[in-house]
């Protein structure tokens, strides 16, 4: 059975401190301020004036990085204020679309803070995950037109993946004239219309020439991968419907945060942040 990791806030505000410090972080390695200062040099000096030996020391001054000591750092950090609403909102985001229904509500107790949609939403979409997960395609498929017809009738992409789940399914549990068949009224007159569709239901039927799917150029249809797959998809689907993000907003945070800190590295040594868990800095390298 999947379960989920125990996300509830702890007491203490040990979460809270940690993104928290990360989005202090990011505020202050995002300040255009800091990388502008550095070139400040090659801006204002005129190399045609130099001679050879300036140019030497000019080329030497230019490539070397400026460095910033943990005290100068840690003092910018404390002077950068992030609202406490801000972070509760992000972490309710994360809770929502990722599913957590318990740890959201608890969170919702504790802090405060609203979500955008209605929890009880949350359990009826995780059941249709968790059908997809567990190669259950009819059920998921009944749970998704019980919450919204629309969403199937309007992504035929997602509908014709959901049937082609099906159809691994059924090549999964050796049923092949029973594939054979739902193949050719299901899924054939779908690819008629659709190239691409054709050349997904020829790769999953390619499943039914070969004994030993370890040896299939198209074995990974049959991995757990593939069911997470679909299931994301129609996860998507579903928060698309409800009028929210279909994926949470702090993996891109944490994304920009890591982008920001690799062009920084370029101009200046400074405690960075390695270990995105912990949020701890590191010293720069000496």
């Amino acid at each position: 059975m999947l379960t989920h990791p125990d996300l509830s806030p702890r007491s203490g505000g040990t979460e809270a401190d940690r993104f928290e410090k990360i989005f202090n972080y990011h505020a202050i390695i995002s300040s255009v301020d800091l990388m502008a200062s550095l070139e400040d040099l090659s801006d204002n000096l005129d190399v045609n004036s130099l001679e050879t030996d300036d140019l030497a020391d000019f080329a030497a001054m230019a490539t070397s990085k400026k460095v910033i000591t943990r005290v100068d750092w840690e003092k910018k950090l404390n002077d950068v204020k992030v609202r406490k609403e801000d972070m509760n909102k992000l972490v309710m985001n994360f809770l929502v679309t990722e599913g957590y229904v318990e740890a959201a509500e608890k969170f919702r107790l504790e802090s405060g803070t609203e979500p955008d949609i209605d929890l009880a939403t949350i359990t009826d979409r995780m059941a249709v995950k968790k059908a997809v997960q567990s190669g259950n395609v009819e059920d998921a498929i009944e749970k998704v037109n019980d919450l919204n017809p629309e969403i199937l009738d309007t992504n035929p992409q997602l509908y014709f993946h959901l049937q082609q789940q099906r159809l691994i399914e059924l090549i999964r549990n050796g049923k092949v004239e029973e594939a054979l068949e739902f193949a050719q009224e299901e899924l054939a007159p779908r690819g008629e219309e659709n190239q691409g569709f054709l050349q997904e239901l020829e790769r999953t039927v390619a499943l039914l020439a070969f004994e030993d799917v370890t040896n299939c150029p198209v074995g990974e249809l049959l991995d757990i991968s593939q069911r997470l797959k679909t299931a994301s998809e129609v996860n998507a689907a579903i928060l698309t419907s409800q009028s929210h993000e279909k994926d949470p907003k702090l993996p891109s945070l944490l994304k920009m945060l890591v982008w920001v800190q690799n062009q920084l590295d370029e101009k200046a040594a400074y405690p960075r942040i390695t270990d995105l868990s912990t949020a701890a800095l590191e010293d720069p390298a000496s």
